[in-house]
């Protein structure tokens, strides 16, 4: 099994046996996570949201696997829903384009819901290494294209609030004008922990997400997710299934 592995070096190696990636870099001070597909494997929560929400509003409309796969591509909920409207509806794009945003509103309503009745977990490791960093007097962020109501939803029904509550910075698509692929909120983030790129590390799962933190000079790990295996993560330091098989190792950059 691969071990990631952030060290104080000049080089890139391969190591026989395993996997070690060495990043010239300052000692890691922080670990900023995204949330859906990263934190938990929440997407299909969301497509059954959207669902029936479309349902209470008496449309037809139905988003299977492989269409929300395609609107994936569009970050952010309502930005989404829009983008589907213009797309697939633009006959009624007169009548619900300008409701997208209570539309929206209301499927965060119902995400919440089936977010507080459904069986929902962390993705493999990533209980374990956010435990880790809080021991090791790491800061901790989120930068997110999702809502800040989501990502409350996902730690009520996981770790809690109370681990929430040692997140320095909490950085949602609703603070910022521009969600992923653009690095407003990577950004923000490291404004609010007042510190560099380099001595931060951002967790994504998705080509958006990469492109996102990297522009905003971030090292970057990738866990691909259901949704976004076989996209193309060129720029990530390295890419795993999820942080339990990867072996994903703090100990050497702190």
């Amino acid at each position: 099994m691969p071990v990631f592995s952030l060290e104080a070096s000049g080089t890139t190696r391969i190591q026989p046996g395993s996997l070690r990636l060495f990043i010239v870099s300052k000692p890691l001070k922080s670990i900023i996570f995204d949330v859906d597909g990263t934190l938990a494997e929440t997407e299909e929560l969301h497509r059954a949201a959207f669902n029936a929400m479309f349902e209470n509003y008496g449309l037809n409309w139905h988003w299977d696997q492989a269409m929300y796969g395609k609107l994936l591509e569009v970050a952010g909920g309502r930005n989404r829903l829009q983008f589907f409207i213009e797309q697939y509806q633009p006959d009624l794009a007169g009548d619900y384009i300008d409701m997208t945003a209570k539309m929206h509103a209301d499927k965060t309503r119902i995400y919440g819901e089936m977010m507080a009745s459904g069986d929902v977990s962390l993705r493999p490791g990533v209980e374990r290494l956010i435990v880790k960093a809080i021991e090791k007097n790491l800061k901790l962020a989120i930068a997110t294209s999702t809502s800040r109501k989501n990502v409350d939803a996902l730690f009520a029904v996981t770790m809690g609030q109370d681990v929430l509550a040692r997140f320095q910075a909490i950085c949602c698509g609703d603070e910022v004008e521009r969600v992923k692929p653009d690095p407003q909120v990577y950004q923000l983030a490291l404004e609010r922990l007042n510190l560099s790129p380099d001595e931060c590390l951002a967790i994504e799962d998705s080509h958006i997400g990469l492109t996102s933190a990297l522009s905003a000079n971030i090292p970057t790990l990738i866990t691909s997710s259901a949704y976004t295996k076989g996209e193309d993560f060129t720029g990530a330091e390295q890419v795993m299934e999820d942080l339990e098989t990867g072996k994903f190792d703090l100990s050497s950059r702190l």
